[in-house]
């Protein structure tokens, strides 16, 4: 399942992400992963969810983060919340990719929770991504 959580810089989607971040690593049975560039978020979350750089991976487009997902989740069918801060950051602002790679994701992703947080109001993007937002 996909959600995302859209809204302008400054808007509260980071703070928002956190708190989903913190529920999640109490009530989960599996492994809780977060996703970012640059590192921000090391002292915001616990220690027991996976925090993954993307800039360690040299992650810079749409098409290396859908590997690096597929892959993560294929090594590590434990895996049952990913979180991932700054998706238009990482991918780029072009909302039909975004659309794209957001339908593959959910190919691969029916099991698991995948969260994102998209730096644009909800009336600017196409409705190949509003159509995962709640």
């Amino acid at each position: 399942m996909i959600k995302l959580i859209t809204g302008k810089k400054g808007s509260g989607k980071t703070k928002i992400l956190v708190d989903l971040i913190k529920q999640a690593a109490k009530s989960t049975r599996g492994n809780v992963v977060c996703i970012e560039k640059a590192m921000q978020l090391t002292y915001d979350i616990p220690y027991s969810v996976r925090l993954v750089d993307v800039d360690s991976y040299s992650i810079d487009s749409f098409d290396k983060l859908y590997g690096f997902i597929s892959g993560m989740i294929a090594g590590n069918y434990d895996i049952s919340e990913v979180f991932v801060d700054g998706i238009l950051k990482i991918g780029g602002r072009n909302y039909e990719d975004l659309g794209s790679f957001l339908a593959a994701i959910e190919k691969i992703t029916s099991e698991i929770e995948i969260v994102f947080t998209v730096s644009e109001d909800l009336e600017n993007l196409p409705e190949s991504v509003t159509k995962y937002t709640a």
